[in-house]
């Protein structure tokens, strides 16, 4: 069984190569001269990838850095991690 935190990273990473195939398919998209609605729908999926890995990202720091710092520092304010949050919206 895997831990949470190896879970959430893997879960993570697929997201994330997810969205670097999606952006393969854009750049492919755009090379073919496909036409303009495949071009913004694969866009759409990109950027949509990233968001989801982004806000699974900050979901995980929540816990990671606020509840349990590494290396002994203080980790992330909850001002900070707003911060990052908001970022992404």
């Amino acid at each position: 069984m895997t831990s949470p935190d190896a879970d959430a990273r893997r879960k993570i990473v697929n997201r994330l190569r997810r969205a670097r195939g999606q952006l393969d398919a854009v750049l492919a998209a755009v090379e073919g001269d496909a036409p303009c609605r495949e071009v913004i729908t694969q866009l759409a999926a990109v950027s949509s990838a990233l968001d989801r890995a982004g806000f699974a990202i900050v979901s995980s720091a929540m816990k990671d850095c606020v509840d349990e710092p590494e290396d002994g520092t203080d980790g992330l304010t909850a001002e900070e991690l707003e911060k990052l949050f908001l970022m992404l919206a």
